[in-house]
């Protein structure tokens, strides 16, 4: 009987010791008044960090000056004309950040638990127990700095028209003076 029990508690202390490293273990023959346990513990961590730094800048500065239209000193004065001045600016900017790709392999992360083993044929009065913990921990920081600048600064400018010491008088015309500024501007950030 002496015997049987060294071997029962050999057995106990080997099948607990290959426990370590593998995803199953199985007891089984142990002696009476045993304490016999198994655990299968799975821990998976990630992190997972997307620092996006985007910045785009428009500046425009223009001038636009029509010239001057003038009729002096003529017996018959003809039309004197000036053109138009304009200016005109767009801006459009389209900032796209995707960083879902970098999630892609969190799906390889265990969400049950291995096969933790089994325990069978003690003896009376033993104490068994089998443990399965399955622990995920995920952190995921995203910062995202988008920044844009258009800065836009116009002078347009119409000449003078002037008719002034004609016999006969034509006609001046100064020509006009327009500005126009059109600005698009579109984010899309998924994370």
């Amino acid at each position: 009987m002496k015997k049987q029990l060294i071997r029962a508690a050999a057995t106990t202390v080997l099948g607990l010791s290959l426990t370590t490293g593998f995803a199953a273990a199985d007891i089984s023959n142990t002696g009476s008044s045993s304490h016999n346990s198994v655990k299968s513990t799975t821990q998976n961590s990630a992190e997972v960090t997307n620092a996006n730094n985007v910045s785009g800048s428009n500046s425009n500065g223009q001038t636009a000056k029509s010239g001057n239209a003038k009729a002096h000193h003529n017996t018959t004065a003809g039309d004197a004309t000036s053109g138009d001045a304009n200016n005109g600016n767009d801006f459009s900017a389209m900032v796209t950040v995707d960083n879902s790709g970098t999630m892609s392999g969190l799906g390889s992360m265990s969400t049950a638990a291995a096969d933790p083993g089994s325990i069978n044929t003690t003896g009376p009065n033993s104490t068994n127990t089998i443990e399965a913990k399955v622990t995920n921990e995920l952190e995921v920081k995203n910062t995202n700095n988008l920044s844009v600048t258009n800065s836009n600064s116009q002078n347009a400018t119409s000449g003078n028209a002037e008719v002034s010491n004609n016999t006969t008088g034509g006609s001046a015309t100064s020509g006009g003076a327009s500005n126009t500024n059109s600005s698009s501007i579109t984010f899309n950030v998924t994370n």
